[in-house]
């Protein structure tokens, strides 16, 4: 495995860089006391060409490889402090996306997938219900095939950019009897009838990261629109799911990277009992601790990518990766706070916020729980 990069892929980092810092990190502290969708920014970002790198040119996408697709994302993620765009940005990119792009038809990919490429159109992605979360083939959502299309009854929650999406892929079963066989992906358009989305559920971060319910009351939704086989809807999402572990959590190691610059200027200019505070060992092992969860994240998240490439699956390395990475920001973030102290508790220093977006990283895309569990069935356990 070698993860150098060469020239052209670190002056596409400085260039991430460079943009997130002039176009993405303004007025992040109000956007996040309002839960305001920073629409602007998403489509700077689409115009920039990140939500469409890892896809062909003949869809809108420029079709670089995911080592350095995970590169860019890292950048993002060092310069732009608008965790929500960006989480949202990569739900888009793996939830809806990814799976149109693996199985849908091409006209389904000329349709959507340009248009999302480009920022014409926002995604979002439907399986969690009111009653099934990491039983997430428990669906009570149904879908009957009548002539030429499908009628959709059921509820879809927890829905990441619910409210400003214009096309939905989602999941339902055409018989409960046959279980997780039954499970099929379609592709909604907002407009469709019968369709309706819920308004916003507040959350406890990343909330410039709307969410919501949808409801599907005899949703008329044209067999065209259907997303692969009947019954294909298991394969489906179980592809995306390993895509989106594998890359979701890239722009935490950028994140990382500037806490931990952060920490070290404070450290070096606080001063307590005529000292810097970083001579306590007390603060400086927190550093340490940091620097270390972020070198070991980093090293995991490069096999995971360059296992994708070369190999084209890495179920058991993306579970340990998420899992890890996960938990590793959340003990940074608390360890960036600490080493701040009362300012870091404050609103103006920008932690606590990393903080309170940091604790979705080990809900979303399966928790802390679901992964260990994925890792021990790779074990045979």
């Amino acid at each position: 495995m070698d993860f150098s990069w060469d020239k052209e892929q670190l002056d596409l980092k400085a260039s991430v860089i460079n943009f997130a810092r002039k176009e993405l990190s303004l007025d992040v502290i109000e956007k996040d006391k309002t839960g305001a969708f920073p629409r602007e920014e998403w489509k700077k970002c689409a115009d920039f060409g990140i939500q469409g790198f890892p896809f062909p040119e003949e869809y809108g996408g420029i079709n670089a490889d995911i080592l350095t697709f995970i590169l860019v994302m890292e950048g993002l993620g060092y310069a732009c402090k608008d965790s929500g765009l960006i989480f949202g940005i990569n739900a888009q990119l793996w939830s809806v996306q990814m799976p149109i792009f693996r199985f849908g038809t091409v006209d389904q990919k000329r349709q959507y997938l340009t248009k999302l490429c480009r920022g014409e159109l926002i995604g979002a992605h439907g399986m969690t219900e009111p009653g099934s979360g990491s039983d997430a083939f428990s669906l009570s959502t149904t879908a009957r095939l009548c002539g030429d299309h499908y009628i959709l009854n059921g509820t879809k929650t927890l829905v990441t950019n619910g409210p400003v999406s214009d096309v939905f892929v989602v999941f339902a079963t055409i018989d409960k009897r046959k279980r997780f066989m039954g499970v099929t992906g379609f592709i909604i358009e907002k407009d469709f009838p019968g369709f309706q989305v819920s308004k916003d559920i507040e959350k406890m971060g990343l909330r410039t990261s709307p969410m919501s319910e949808l409801i599907f009351t005899d949703c008329k939704v044209p067999l065209a629109n259907r997303l692969g086989k009947e019954g294909q809807g298991v394969a489906i999402f179980n592809d995306s799911m390993e895509w989106e572990r594998s890359c979701i959590l890239a722009s935490y190691l950028g994140g990382m990277e500037r806490q931990i610059e952060t920490c070290i200027k404070y450290a070096k200019t606080r001063r307590q009992f005529n000292q810097p505070i970083g001579n306590f060992q007390s603060v400086a092992n927190k550093i340490v601790d940091m620097k270390v969860r972020m070198e070991t994240a980093r090293l995991m998240l490069y096999k995971v990518a360059w296992l994708k490439k070369s190999k084209g699956h890495a179920g058991m390395e993306a579970a340990i990766a998420k899992l890890y990475m996960s938990e590793s920001w959340v003990k940074s973030c608390l360890d960036a706070i600490q080493v701040h102290g009362g300012y870091g508790y404050t609103t103006e220093y920008e932690l606590e916020r990393d903080l309170r977006d940091s604790v979705g990283g080990t809900l979303y895309s399966g928790t802390s729980e679901i992964q260990k569990n994925i890792i021990a069935r790779y074990l045979g356990l």
